[in-house]
């Protein structure tokens, strides 16, 4: 599931594109942008505690922004870098509704180096869309 970082977009803030051929993947790609925003090595996360995660929202995009919001709370409130196992996005529901079941470890900064500390998902030039049959995310970060 690709993502890459854009450099030219926000100067003070990690901004990045996901993509993927379904919008499930899409939403994989962008959690491990955000993970891997925070930390030198995503392979470097075990997955030694398993947390399901579950959001309902109106619309994909703010599906999206909800559920990358979750990922930055983990790693705040409870101190776990979290990598995202199996997602599953209900679109048919009112409101749609996201499940995911991710697994990670308590940040370690022996073995996870710091790159940034994310503090939100912004709005600013966030948006999911379908085009040629992938889907694509553009975040900003907070940092």
């Amino acid at each position: 599931m690709p993502y890459r970082y854009l450099e030219d977009v926000a100067t003070a803030d990690v901004a990045f594109e996901a993509k993927g051929e379904t919008v499930e993947e899409m939403f994989i790609s962008a959690a491990h942008a955000v993970t891997g925003a925070m930390v030198e090595r995503l392979d470097a996360v075990e997955g030694k505690e398993g947390v399901c995660i579950r959001v309902e929202e109106h619309n994909l995009e703010m599906l999206l922004f909800d559920f990358l919001q979750e990922i930055i709370y983990y790693k705040d409130a409870r101190r776990l870098l979290l990598v995202v196992e199996e997602l599953d996005i209900d679109r048919n529901a009112t409101p749609m509704t996201l499940s995911a079941l991710t697994k990670g470890e308590t940040l370690d900064p022996e073995r996870h180096p710091l790159l940034t500390d994310v503090k939100a998902v912004t709005m600013h030039r966030f948006s999911v869309e379908q085009t040629d049959g992938a889907w694509k995310a553009t975040v900003v970060l907070d940092i």
